[in-house]
């Protein structure tokens, strides 16, 4: 079973579940210079923006079978 966020409570679940980390900071930081760039009447800078994502492994999957790590 796997999560996506990251939330501090998926490592507190029995097993503690495997998640994708999102950077909510940087989420946050680029959505405000976003909206200030909007307000001062400028054009948004881009239309889709991608953000680096990792996965967080923990107890609640497993490697393929037949194969370690």
């Amino acid at each position: 079973m796997v999560g996506f966020g990251n939330i501090p409570e998926s490592a507190l679940n029995a097993p503690p579940l495997t998640t994708v980390h999102q950077p909510t900071k940087e989420m946050g930081r680029r959505a405000a210079a976003l909206l200030l760039s909007l307000l001062r009447g400028e054009a948004a800078p881009t239309a889709h923006l991608t953000l680096a994502t990792h996965l967080v492994v923990r107890a609640s999957t497993l490697p393929p079978a037949g194969r370690t790590g």
